[in-house]
């Protein structure tokens, strides 16, 4: 069985930036099992299956390293991006996923997607944490920790997050579940907030750049800012930007229940895979 294959860099412009995902096309969904072994073969934090569906619509699932993902903002862009290139015509592309119908309009200016927002609310700061980020003896004013699917750990400089240098094994035994650490601080020049994602008990040591994070970043800065439309970067080893715009499908703004993410992406390998 061949299976049309795709790595494609997203949250970027730039080749060797942004978050790499591998996009795999496929007539049907092939068993839980090996879409796992694609995922650890690939290496990437997330690879897509995408499926046509009769109505005109797609199935979409994301597999990390270690599960299957319940959402994924980078590798949901690249589904979009290899089927702009496949010349689908039908925009906003619309994405059955296990977080809903998640939908992908795509313009000159890249792509963009509809979100649920995700709000995080007041939580106990999980014994070893912020240890196990690296945030002790770093001179913080506050570390405020609050959570919805992650943990977000808010602090005072973009410097700040841009020095972290996390214990990757004390996080993974850290007795958190599933859940990742969100890091943020305030942005610098036209950046209105910066972050860097770590995953490791899900297989993601730290995500280059990361979409869903920001389903629970953009409303936190949004209140806190007092703006709908921000501008997000990465600060991870590769980097990302991304523009993230608060509304609702009820109308209104300013604590509205979607997210939108916008992005750029580039192509980096086309082939097949040989199953």
């Amino acid at each position: 069985m061949e299976i049309p294959y795709y790595h494609v860099d997203v949250f970027t412009g730039e080749l060797f930036a942004g978050n790499p995902a591998g996009v795999c096309i496929l007539s049907a969904f092939l068993a839980d099992s090996i879409m796992q072994k694609i995922a650890v073969e690939n290496r990437h934090s997330n690879t897509a299956f995408v499926v046509p569906r009769a109505d005109g619509d797609f199935d979409l699932r994301w597999f990390t390293p270690k599960v299957e993902d319940d959402l994924c903002g980078h590798a949901t862009l690249a589904s979009a991006y290899v089927l702009a290139l496949r010349k689908h015509n039908v925009w906003p592309v619309r994405f059955h996923t296990r977080s809903g119908i998640l939908t992908v309009a795509h313009g000159q200016d890249g792509f963009e997607m509809d979100f649920p927002a995700r709000p995080s609310q007041p939580c106990e700061t999980p014994v070893g944490l912020l240890a196990a980020l690296g945030l002790k003896g770093m001179g913080l004013k506050t570390a405020r920790v609050t959570k919805m699917r992650d943990y977000l750990v808010v602090i005072d400089q973009a410097e700040q997050v841009r020095a972290l240098s996390p214990d990757i094994a004390a996080l993974a035994k850290l007795d958190i579940g599933t859940s990742g650490a969100i890091v943020t601080a305030p942005g610098e020049g036209d950046v209105d907030y910066v972050c860097r994602f770590f995953a490791p008990s899900i297989g993601i040591d730290e995500d280059p750049a990361t979409g869903s994070i920001h389903c629970t970043l953009a409303p936190y800065w949004a209140g806190r800012l007092g703006k709908d439309r921000l501008r997000a970067q990465q600060l991870s080893a590769r980097g990302g930007t991304m523009q993230c715009t608060i509304g609702s499908n009820r109308g209104g703004n300013r604590g509205g229940d979607r997210v939108k993410i916008a992005g750029s992406a580039r192509l980096y390998l086309h082939g097949a895979l040989e199953l």
